[in-house]
């Protein structure tokens, strides 16, 4: 009887390890590429006010006035704003002739980025503000947008896969095997290049205004964002 027992269960032993210890499938590992390109489709420049006054308080609230006449100027344009500096603090200037620090007053700074999908209205906010007292323009740029680039970007996803199954049915086809299922993939990596296309230095709007005539935004001319992604993906060798 104890016979017959001990048999059983190395028979149901035997039957338990082969269905919980399937064999292991055979695997083919490759990385998969996916280089694109998306459209920049948003031009954007930075207005920046900077009021210098012997007064703090004085200097903290014509820079804030200043701004104010802008965003005003701004909410009736299909534009979108964002404020990327506030700052005061006391300026001081190296005096060579008494060789002393000499105290300029209180420096207050507020930048404000504009951007719109349409590069004539930020021409018109250029020559809106070109020449005003303490404003000053930069970043002169075209870039693609979030929204533009998200769908973009997950396209290019599922490109990288198709393409590493490709190249993982190229290293199995000597041995006469075939690609299965996809196994398991890892996202390896993803860039774009988001250096704008053109980045002025800050400078006065009125010297803006001077080296650009009406036509100049015309010639900004934009080459559209490289992406690129790579993924490593596992797949079953049949």
């Amino acid at each position: 009887m104890k016979t017959i027992t001990w048999l059983l269960g190395a028979i149901l032993a035997v039957i338990g390890y082969t269905y919980f210890n399937p064999e292991t499938p055979k695997t083919v590992s490759t990385n998969g590429e996916c280089l694109t390109t998306a459209p920049r489709d948003r031009t954007a420049i930075t207005l920046r006010v900077t009021t210098l006054d012997k007064n703090a308080l004085k200097s903290m609230r014509d820079a804030t006035q200043k701004m104010s006449e802008i965003n005003q100027f701004l909410a009736a344009l299909d534009v979108k704003t964002q404020t990327t500096e506030f700052n005061s603090y006391e300026k001081t200037e190296w005096n060579h002739t008494t060789q002393k620090s000499v105290n300029l007053g209180t420096e207050t700074t507020i930048a404000v980025e504009v951007s719109a999908d349409n590069m004539d209205v930020i021409e018109q906010v250029l020559n809106q503000f070109a020449g005003q007292p303490d404003i000053y323009v930069g970043n002169l740029q075209m870039y693609t947008s979030a929204e533009t680039l998200k769908p973009i970007m997950q396209e290019c996803l599922g490109d990288a896969v198709r393409n590493a199954r490709e190249r993982a049915a190229a290293l199995v086809a000597g041995d006469n095997a075939s690609v299965g299922k996809l196994i398991s993939v890892t996202y390896g990596d993803a860039s774009y290049d988001a250096n704008p296309t053109s980045n002025y230095r800050l400078m006065a709007a009125k010297a803006v205004s001077e080296s650009m005539d009406a036509g100049a935004f015309g010639t900004l001319t934009s080459k559209d964002t490289n992406v690129s992604v790579r993924v490593n993906a596992t797949f079953e060798i049949r």
